[in-house]
């Protein structure tokens, strides 16, 4: 479950890229929604990530 955990700011990251590269090659480009909700998802990722690896370590 630590595992897990240490790693679930990586995997929201790969997620909020993948429909990043999704939204484009599908041409969802004008929806700011879409947009705006992957790169939240980014930057609460990169957040996730580096507070739950100093909490585990």
């Amino acid at each position: 479950m630590k595992g897990f955990l240490k790693n679930l700011g990586l995997i929201l990251i790969v997620i909020a890229s993948v429909v990043l590269v999704l939204s484009h090659v599908m041409g969802w480009n004008n929806f700011n929604a879409v947009q705006f909700g992957s790169f939240g998802a980014i930057i609460l990722g990169v957040v996730l990530y580096i507070w739950l690896n100093k909490k585990f370590d």
